[in-house]
């Protein structure tokens, strides 16, 4: 079951300019950064709040390492915004079957390791009303997803 929203991905150029702009104009703090080599990006996760389920809800803000990354292709073809709305659930393999049965295409035929060890997976932007759509399972003891 879906419990909320865990982070919405924002697609930018350049990583430190967008983070300057997020603290600067809403005080928005990173709560962690990394490079995941296998989705091809320099990421980081700004906290915007709590939630009831004791997770959080994030800005994931992405900039590509390669122009052949899906974000690197993404902000080619649209440039800079809203990549992606991200889900929060405890069993992103439960979840992406059940979604599947109803004919929504996942993208991933087994979960991949996204933020701080994470299991992720997408959902087809053209099955979901043109957004692209990632459900999120945190890393065992982690709080939240990311």
């Amino acid at each position: 079951m879906l419990t909320r929203i865990d982070h919405i991905g924002i697609a930018c150029r350049d990583l430190d300019k967008t983070i300057e702009f997020y603290r600067s104009t809403y005080g928005f703090e990173v709560f962690h950064t990394e490079v995941n080599e296998e989705q091809g990006v320099r990421e980081a996760m700004l906290k915007i709040n709590e939630t009831s389920d004791g997770g959080a809800s994030y800005l994931q803000l992405l900039e590509p390492v390669r122009e052949d990354s899906p974000v690197g292709k993404w902000l080619a073809k649209n440039g800079e915004g809203v990549h992606h709305i991200a889900f929060g659930t405890a069993d992103v393999d439960a979840d992406a079957a059940s979604i599947r049965d109803k004919g929504v295409r996942v993208l991933y035929d087994e979960p991949r390791t996204g933020s701080m060890g994470s299991r992720i997976t997408f959902l087809h932007p053209k099955d979901c009303g043109g957004v692209l759509t990632e459900l999120v399972t945190a890393a065992p003891g982690d709080g939240s997803a990311h």
